[in-house]
């Protein structure tokens, strides 16, 4: 079910792209969805990209990329996972990053994709993913429910970058498992905080070497502070400690039959690019590409960065595979 007449947040620096149609779908009595999707704005149309965003994100950070994809010709899709940016929140405390299973994230991209995209956007569809995002991109590709052409995925979350955790991935896995045991599920993480990575300096931020960028989607957030997350939960994180897993076995790969590009960040902390390279000499159809200085968020990146990007989607989307020399002549 859809109710449409959602607002988005705009700002002078991060105007809504003209023509979006937003609104919400439930998926069950407690959880909604906030969505929007957009035209191109070309006199053709190559297909739909649904726009999967990572966590702690949310739809207005993106209004850069939706731009980016209309003028290719392609409809945009895209909306907030719950618990987060405009979705439902399932604790007292909005601010936890917080879910209980990946499955429920399945969930979601299962409903946006039978209420908005299957019934709203033309064929052929595809994905662009982010992150968490790409991870969950990846679940639904390994576990029969895929429904797209082709994905590309930016800095994808296969393992949390040591530098995250502080600790051996076990370790880490039987603290949070603990925490579980003790009623924790719903408690920060150690040092867990309200606090939106991106409200914090640029000077010491993980995400981004673009300093416009990142005051803008700084400047949203302080506009808008209820799309804002903090940080997550133990039983997020126990959650994504074991989908990682789940997803970085052998077997799983090999569920995968379509193509996908694998496209990292070469100065990464969030996410480990070994990881991204192992998964991908895996696949059948995978490709990985490290772009060079790039950090984790690359679609928020500097203009040299995010030309490669678009060099590699331009390339991969749709076309021949011919992504990773084109991403490697504009390096």
């Amino acid at each position: 079910m859809k109710a449409k007449n959602v607002e988005l947040v705009s700002l002078y620096k991060n105007p809504i792209p003209e023509g979006a149609h937003s609104g919400k779908v439930q998926v069950d009595e407690r959880v909604y969805l906030r969505y929007a999707r957009w035209a191109p704005t070309t006199h053709y149309v190559r297909g739909t990209v649904v726009l999967v965003q990572g966590r702690s994100e949310y739809i207005e950070k993106y209004f850069e990329t939706v731009s980016d994809l209309r003028r290719r010709g392609f409809w945009v899709a895209t909306f907030d996972w719950r618990g987060q940016g405009g979705s439902s929140r399932d604790l007292n405390n909005p601010k936890k990053g917080h879910i209980w299973d990946f499955g429920q994230y399945d969930n979601d991209l299962k409903h946006f994709m039978s209420e908005v995209v299957l019934p709203d956007c033309p064929k052929p569809y595809y994905a662009l993913g982010h992150s968490m995002g790409a991870h969950n991109l990846l679940r639904n590709a390994g576990m029969g429910l895929c429904q797209f052409e082709r994905i590309v995925l930016s800095a994808p979350m296969l393992r949390l970058s040591r530098e995250i955790t502080g600790l051996p991935h076990e370790i880490v896995s039987f603290a949070a498992t603990l925490a579980g045991w003790c009623g924790l599920g719903e408690s920060y993480v150690l040092h867990g905080q309200d606090e939106n990575m991106n409200l914090r300096g640029f000077r010491k931020n993980k995400l981004t070497r673009d300093k416009e960028r990142f005051q803008r989607n700084k400047e949203i957030l302080e506009a808008a502070p209820e799309l804002s997350i903090g940080s997550p939960t133990y039983a997020w994180l126990l959650a994504a400690l074991r989908s990682t897993s789940m997803v970085m076995q052998p077997s799983f790969t090999q569920n995968i039959k379509i193509s996908i590009l694998l496209i990292g960040a070469g100065s990464d902390r969030i996410v480990s690019n070994f990881a991204t390279r192992e998964f991908a000499e895996r696949m059948k159809n995978g490709s990985n590409v490290i772009i060079p200085n790039a950090r984790h968020e690359i679609l928020q990146e500097v203009d040299s960065v995010r030309d490669q990007f678009w060099a590699g989607f331009d390339a991969f989307i749709p076309g021949e595979d011919q992504a990773v020399s084109s991403l490697k002549r504009s390096a």
